[in-house]
């Protein structure tokens, strides 16, 4: 796949992704040693000249939707998943820091004593200046994912690309663990993405990526050197775009 010429990239990361392998006791919600690899395949990129954004989900430490299934009032239960994002946004700009990425969180809940809140211009500034942003706490309101959120930071600071990092290497036309025989997607449109249900992101990300012209491309972060393999077009994605391509 010839590899699309992109400036400035929204890397929107799973909280999954963070969460060390499994031992006796059980996951480490938080891994150092998989944080300080993620942070490695991040400086790698920025290296290459690249503008980077971050949004980190909160999975890994609390999911509103789940907590709002068993009981949790939903508003609550997605600001306790905001602040997920939080912890989440400062472990990675810890290990980013810590090999020598200047790195600022914001929030769009404010929060002084840890990061700043979500200015925009401020944001584009750092981003100008090398510095890599993590957005945090999604769009600051509940009933919103943190792929919306990641859709809308993507679009207010004119991203050429959102690249999602998560532990698949692309779009399916059904889940590979249940379907072995499931086909992925070199490219795929972002109405047939909405039209067949894929789960890429959900609905109002794609929407918004889709009326932005922002692409979306898919790909396996935990595989050592994909982001930057991805980038060059010589790693395993799928983009999704306004037009599918044979």
């Amino acid at each position: 796949m010839t590899a699309p010429r992109f400036r400035r990239i929204l890397l929107k990361l799973s909280g999954e992704v963070l969460m060390g392998p499994k031992d006796n006791g059980g996951n480490l919600a938080i891994d150092p040693d998989v944080t300080t690899r993620v942070a490695q395949e991040i400086a790698d990129v920025r290296a290459q000249g690249y503008q980077l954004c971050i949004v980190v989900g909160g999975g890994n430490i609390f999911r509103g939707l789940s907590a709002a299934a068993k009981g949790i009032e939903r508003a609550t239960a997605d600001y306790m998943g905001m602040l997920a994002t939080v912890m989440n946004a400062l472990a990675v700009q810890n290990a980013l820091e810590q090999i020598g990425v200047d790195t600022r969180v914001q929030s769009a809940i404010p929060m002084q004593s840890v990061c700043e809140p979500f200015i925009r211009r401020r944001a584009e500034r750092h981003l100008e200046k090398g510095r890599v942003v993590i957005f945090a706490a999604g769009v600051g309101s509940p009933f919103f994912t943190t792929d919306s959120g990641a859709a809308l930071r993507a679009a207010e600071m004119k991203c050429d690309a959102l690249f999602k990092g998560t532990s698949v290497d692309g779009v399916y036309d059904a889940d590979p663990k249940q379907v072995p025989s499931a086909k992925r997607y070199e490219t795929v449109s972002y109405d047939t993405v909405l039209s067949n249900n894929l789960k890429v992101m959900d609905a109002s990300a794609i929407a918004l990526c889709r009326d932005n012209n922002i692409p979306i491309v898919v790909f396996n972060i935990r595989e050592h050197g994909n982001f930057a393999a991805v980038l060059a077009g010589q790693g395993v994605s799928t983009i999704v775009q306004a037009q599918e391509q044979n």
